[in-house]
């Protein structure tokens, strides 16, 4: 059951997505309508708004505005939604379905998910570069350069090559392990640091949000291949067991169910345990890092 506090937070962060998106994508009464189109049916409704809401409540510790970390954490949320509309297509995991109805390139066709995709990634440059966003230049430009550096071939994409990689290689358990810190953990990681820029914080007193950070995307990662192995495609919204089918390493084939798990409940304990010279304010941050561990989707 998820943490009254924590489902107040994902409730309003989803809702305040949602809106930003619709205002971001109205649909034009031109050709590209059908391009709008598949970008809304993407970003909008489902998913568990992990990345937003990780900005969002990392510039609330610093009394960042909502305002303003709403509109980078739809930024960040845009760079994901479009690496799962690529994820999907077929010359990747060639899925049919995403958060609970069909995937864009199903939905609409693939030329058009695929440049929905393209679009999504530059709306969220664009949206991090808006003096509207922020009124300090310095801030973009540090937003404009995290985001980049966690999304290209240091962090997300290059994760995801890792993992095509992986389907006719044998992983050892630090390459899976840096995989994951790529494909996942980037974006993860960037959620968070973009709320502590937006707070104005250096980067050395950044270290504990950074540690918790990196040891959330870990367990997130792990709680994903438990999911994957043990959870209900019908909750979940999306097509279950892919890595046995791929043949891939992954943490569970690495180290047994049991000790996966119990790696996954240490690194929440870390995670947790980063935060502690901060009180209340962050406890949807400490609430978030334990659901990881129990969600089943």
């Amino acid at each position: 059951m998820i943490p009254p506090v924590l489902a107040t937070a994902l409730s309003d962060v989803a809702a305040d997505i949602d809106a930003r998106f619709d205002r971001l994508l109205a649909v034009p009464d031109d050709a590209r309508a059908d391009l709008y189109r598949a970008m809304r049916h993407a970003a909008i409704g489902g998913g568990k708004r992990l990345r937003p809401l990780l900005v969002c409540a990392t510039a609330d510790l610093f009394g960042v505005s909502r305002d303003c970390s709403g509109e980078v954490a739809a930024a960040i949320e845009a760079i994901h939604v479009y690496s799962l509309i690529h994820d999907d297509l077929p010359a990747m995991d060639d899925d049919d379905m995403r958060r609970g109805k069909p995937t864009v390139h199903k939905a609409f066709d693939e030329a058009t998910a695929i440049l929905a995709g393209d679009c999504l990634h530059a709306l969220a440059f664009e949206v991090l570069a808006d003096p509207a966003t922020h009124a300090d230049p310095f801030v973009r430009a540090e937003l404009v350069m995290a985001v980049a550096h966690a999304s290209g071939p240091t962090g997300m994409a290059g994760g995801q090559m890792m993992d095509l990689v992986a389907e006719r290689s044998r992983f050892d358990l630090p390459t899976v392990t840096r995989l994951q810190q790529m494909k996942t953990g980037a974006l993860i990681g960037v959620s968070v640091e973009a709320g502590a820029i937006l707070g104005r914080v250096p980067p050395e007193g950044r270290t504990a949000l950074r540690g918790y950070a990196h040891d959330l995307g870990l367990a997130f990662q792990i709680a994903d291949d438990l999911l994957d192995a043990e959870g209900d495609e019908a909750v979940a919204g999306k097509r279950l067991r892919k890595d046995d089918g791929a043949g891939k390493e992954t943490f569970l084939t690495l180290l047994g169910i049991e000790r996966a798990r119990e790696q996954c409940r240490m690194l929440v304990d870390q995670a947790v345990e980063h935060l502690k010279g901060f009180g209340a304010e962050a406890d949807v941050l400490r609430a978030l890092a334990r659901y990881v561990v129990t969600r089943d989707r």
